[in-house]
């Protein structure tokens, strides 16, 4: 029961290296030669965020893999199995915008990493990844209940160990595309500013 939570924490923490990346690169002046480049502004982020996606996929893979290892056997099959991992895929990739916008405002790539840090433990932590809702204090069981990660979590649980898709699968899949939604804008706005 452990692996969706585990899966879920190891995709969110990877996906931080978006921001910092960009961040870094900034810093260097990487981006200063795009500005006389004919391509479209949105490219210098969109690309970086969808070439993660490899990122998010070798760590959706090897922790199913060291899971089955260790004797994980998910009752959903190969095919919950691969729900699954696209799911936390695009779970990753959405948020890795949020950590894209951050890399353009914040000053270094220390301190996006501190901050996202800042972000990412409380919104792992305080989910239903590692602990039973039922066992926490009910004004805990409040924030996790609308904790976007719980949902995932609960997501990643039902299709790979039960095979199902169920409604935690059509909320994740909201808050994904929330975040999408609302940070995509933010980023090119962000990027903009720099140049």
């Amino acid at each position: 029961m452990l692996i969706p939570g585990i899966l879920v924490q190891t995709a969110l923490t990877t996906c931080m290296a978006t921001g910092v990346t960009l961040r870094e690169d900034m810093e260097k002046g990487v981006f200063d030669r795009f500005k006389s480049l004919p391509m479209s502004r949105v490219a210098p982020l969109a690309g970086p965020a969808v070439a993660d996606t490899i990122r998010y996929t070798i760590a959706t893979t090897l922790t199913f893999g060291v899971g089955i290892a260790m004797g994980y056997r998910p009752g959903g099959g190969v095919i919950g199995v691969l729900g699954a991992g696209l799911l936390v895929i695009f779970a990753a990739w959405s948020l890795s915008w949020v950590f894209t916008f951050l890399g353009t405002i914040m000053k270094s790539a220390q301190g996006l990493q501190g901050i996202s840090m800042m972000v990412l433990f409380p919104l792992t932590f305080l989910s239903n990844a590692y602990v039973p809702t039922s066992t926490m204090p009910d004004w805990l069981q409040t924030f996790v209940k609308i904790n976007p990660v719980s949902h995932v979590v609960s997501a990643l649980r039902s299709l790979a160990n039960d095979g199902t898709v169920d409604g935690e699968v059509g909320w994740a899949l909201l808050a994904c595309g929330a975040v999408v939604a609302i940070f995509v804008p933010l980023a090119v706005r962000g990027y903009r500013r720099q140049l």
